[in-house]
């Protein structure tokens, strides 16, 4: 062979072993891809933000190479959590407010009040997070004593749902009601004639709450964004902004200072909104996503708000209500349907959802792939699960676990059947995806992949599971966190599954939630959090 033929073959062969560079290779895990036939891999590598290739160890260290390398030593990676129905930016403005999460007693709330004011001396006290039915003696509280430590300082906490306000006098001498104000969609509740402080539902947009500033929502937005990186969320729906905070959001993602992607559902509460967006078009940035409106159909079933089609089982002639008339319902709809938006509402109780759903029926004319969605869907009744073949359940899980305690106290043996019914919401739509509700509940997806599975609370409660016939498989579970989140917001071609050409969103956790026993589920931790192959926690 002659010198020349040498030097051809030599430099062939040095071209052909070249390695393709990228930004990063992970290698020596157990990912679980996600993809359709729900693959397992054990390394990939990331270009440019992007998968650029999905394998094993040997296929990809033999094609690629980095500069940055990543062991997982087998640890276990799924693609970058979706929580497909939060208050992202409200859980941030509330780290600057009272926390009353967790209270065992109204002493317990009015103890943290007091603390929380003689540390930040604020002129009007907000905050969020008691529940009633978690305290000893299960009451609305009232508001004497309230009155009796702030008799100046106005005072407004919001239940744990969001549905029901507790305020003093001088919150309600601010906002000019009295227990004869009329209120459509809500309720002043009176006792022995008085007000008792707790305003449901529409009620409570008369109380008049300071704005927060500029700098305040933005360091709620930063803080809300550490948070949910901690627990390896990497997009959030956040379900019902108003335009500032979408425009402030936007600012502030082009910024890079906000690195978190956001499904925006616009507040649908006022006409206004509905009507800029509409005209404006969807908004569609590899961070934000404008192209559905948040709809309240009711409240919540906690504080008898959800709209019932019979009276509650434990309050007499008291059926809850709809937020808005029925005519305003069809009105909204239609003017959505005629739109590229996606409708999502609110819907609790079995009235609220028969409306709902027999509205969206109405005006969608069974129009396929408008994916427009029923949050919650908490309790249906028998006759409407068929309605679900074309409306996408989003369900929160861990509302199933904390609501069994005291749910069929409230609407009896009967209505449970068609309440927390997650498998059978499934089986009718084929796909339903899975929220947390945060700050409702709590922030960590992993109490929600064990409620949707294990069914029980911390202590293991109860023995047998809480209605164990509508627990999903694990498989179900994670797609409801990942793949199917991202189709219920018109995005599974660029996330929800660790895929070639996908964002390279993906998380590393220190155990493996698809094999371990079920009570070790809610111990799970995040070690790293990736965005974009940019590691972000």
């Amino acid at each position: 062979m002659n010198k020349k033929l040498i030097l051809i073959f030599t430099l062939i062969s040095i071209f052909s072993c070249k390695k393709e560079p990228v930004d990063l290779i992970v290698f020596n895990s157990n990912t679980y891809t996600v993809n359709n036939d729900f693959n397992k891999a054990e390394a990939f590598a990331i270009k440019d933000g992007l998968f650029v290739a999905v394998g094993n160890n040997d296929e990809i260290k033999g094609k690629y190479e980095s500069k940055k390398i990543v062991d997982a030593q087998n640890q276990t990676i799924v693609p970058g959590l979706i929580d497909a129905h939060c208050h992202f930016f409200r859980m941030g403005l509330q780290q600057q407010k009272v926390s009353l999460e967790d209270t065992k007693s109204y002493d317990e709330v009015l103890e943290k009040i007091v603390a929380f004011q003689k540390e930040k001396n604020t002129s009007f006290i907000t905050g969020r997070g008691w529940d009633q039915n978690d305290w000893e003696i299960k009451e609305f509280p009232t508001k004497e004593k309230l009155d009796a430590l702030f008799p100046e300082t106005p005072v407004a906490v919001g239940r744990v749902d969001g549905h029901a306000l507790l305020v003093n006098q001088a919150a309600i001498d601010l906002a000019g009601i009295t227990k004869d104000t009329k209120v459509s969609g809500g309720e002043i509740i009176i006792k022995d004639g008085k007000m008792t402080g707790v305003l449901i539902d529409a009620a409570m947009d008369f109380i008049k709450f300071p704005s927060a500033s500029l700098e305040e929502a933005t360091q709620g937005l930063l803080d809300a964004q550490k948070i949910s990186f901690s627990y390896g969320l990497t997009t959030v729906d956040d379900a019902g902004l108003d335009r500032s905070a979408i425009e402030l959001i936007d600012s502030l993602q082009k910024e890079n200072a906000l690195k978190m992607r956001i499904y925006a559902m616009v507040s649908g509460d006022k006409q206004e909104q509905i009507d800029y967006y509409i005209n404006k078009g969807i908004i569609k940035t590899e961070k934000l996503n404008v192209r559905s409106f948040k709809v309240y159909g009711d409240g919540a079933l906690g504080s008898r708000g959800a709209a019932m089609r019979t009276s509650y089982s434990d309050r007499d002639n008291h059926f809850g209500a709809l937020i808005y008339s029925p005519e305003r319902y069809q009105e909204i709809a239609k003017q959505i349907a005629a739109s590229d938006y996606q409708m999502n509402t609110h819907a609790i109780g079995d009235s609220a959802n028969t409306w709902m759903l027999k509205t969206y029926k109405e005006v969608l004319k069974d129009a396929k792939n408008r994916r427009w969605r029923i949050e919650h869907a908490q309790i249906i009744s028998e006759d409407d699960f068929s309605y679900f073949e074309n409306i996408i359940p989003s369900v929160q899980p861990t509302h199933a676990t904390s609501d069994m305690y005291w749910a069929e106290d409230r609407i009896g043996e009967k209505r449970m059947k068609g309440a927390y019914a997650f498998k059978d919401l499934l089986n009718k739509y084929g796909k339903i995806t899975l929220g947390t509700d945060f700050p409702v509940e709590q922030v960590n997806p992993f109490l929600t992949f064990y409620a949707a599975t294990i069914r029980k609370d911390l202590e293991n409660y109860p023995e047998e599971g809480f209605q164990m016939e509508n627990a999903l498989t694990r498989e179900e579970t994670l797609k409801g966190m990942t793949i199917w989140a991202a189709y219920s917001n018109f995005e599974e071609e660029e996330k929800g599954s660790i895929e070639v050409g996908k964002f390279a969103d993906f998380v590393i956790l220190n155990q493996d939630i698809m094999q371990i026993e079920g009570e070790k589920i809610p111990k799970t931790k995040v070690i790293a959090t990736y965005l974009n192959g940019e590691k972000v926690y």
